[in-house]
């Protein structure tokens, strides 16, 4: 009798356990968002934008983009999408475009992709290639460089350029800060190539500035266009920065992506 006491309630557990792991990778749970930041920022640059997503009841990830390389940077992110077992927004800031693109590749839980004043290439194109596609881009003459150990060069924006080219609609004092934690990319990163654009076969969503002089407002309406974007979202007198200036609009996006059928 005890025995089979035991066997009953050995059955249990495992129905037990069964049901948390299907409860977890529920189908129609809200999908988690992982926030890739670009060149010249970290994942506290996503704080306003995750603030609010937890507020509406998201989980929010800001995946560390080591800004090294197109293809390595990718595969750090691809490892984070592995780790989560339902579905995935992904979103990508400016360089983080390119990443996210390519990371999507092979990830089956990426359910859609938000480019944040990002790039969104075509196979072959690099972050260089379309920044230079229409004129607007005073991002060159801001740059300092750096010389790396192996070679090569890393690219940051000088403190004294920052606000005005990077945050010209966030308050001076926090892009001071911005400034100072800004994190290099490697030159090499800006110039390598893309491969398939996962926007082809996944729904994508865009949210730029119109005053962004990163990133041509030009450059990023065609690359919206091309995608054939669910929706485009273009935030009069924003900066590069819109994450941190306009985070609820960009929170709003991102909701709707996930909530789409």
């Amino acid at each position: 009798m005890r025995a089979n006491i035991k066997t009953l309630g050995l059955a249990a557990a495992v129905l037990m356990a069964g049901a948390t792991f299907t409860q977890a990778a529920d189908p129609q749970a809200k999908p988690t968002i992982v926030l890739v930041h670009g060149a010249f920022a970290e994942s506290s640059s996503w704080n306003g934008v995750i603030g609010a997503l937890t507020k509406d009841g998201y989980t929010a990830i800001a995946a560390a983009n080591p800004l090294r390389s197109v293809a390595g940077d990718a595969a750090v992110v691809a490892s984070v999408l592995r780790s989560i077992s339902g579905p995935v927004v992904l979103v990508g800031h400016s360089y983080g475009g390119p990443v996210i693109t390519e990371a999507a590749n092979g990830s089956s839980n990426v359910k859609a992709l938000v480019y944040v004043a990002a790039f969104a290439p075509e196979t072959g194109e690099s972050s260089l290639s379309l920044s230079g596609k229409f004129p607007g881009s005073t991002l060159a003459d801001a740059l300092t460089t750096t010389a790396l150990p192996g070679g090569g060069q890393d690219l940051s924006i000088r403190p004294d350029r920052f606000h005005d080219q990077f945050a010209a609609d966030v308050p001076e004092d926090e892009a001071r800060l911005m400034a100072a934690t800004q994190r290099p990319v490697a030159q090499a990163a800006l110039a390598e190539p893309s491969g398939f654009p996962s926007w082809k076969a996944l729904p994508s969503y865009a949210i730029y500035g119109s005053e962004d002089r990163n990133i041509p407002p030009a450059v990023m309406n065609f690359m919206a266009r091309r995608s054939h974007a669910v929706k485009t979202v273009v935030i009069q007198g924003a900066s590069h920065a819109l994450m941190v200036s306009h985070p609820k609009e960009i929170a709003s996006l991102i909701e709707e992506a996930a909530s789409a059928k």
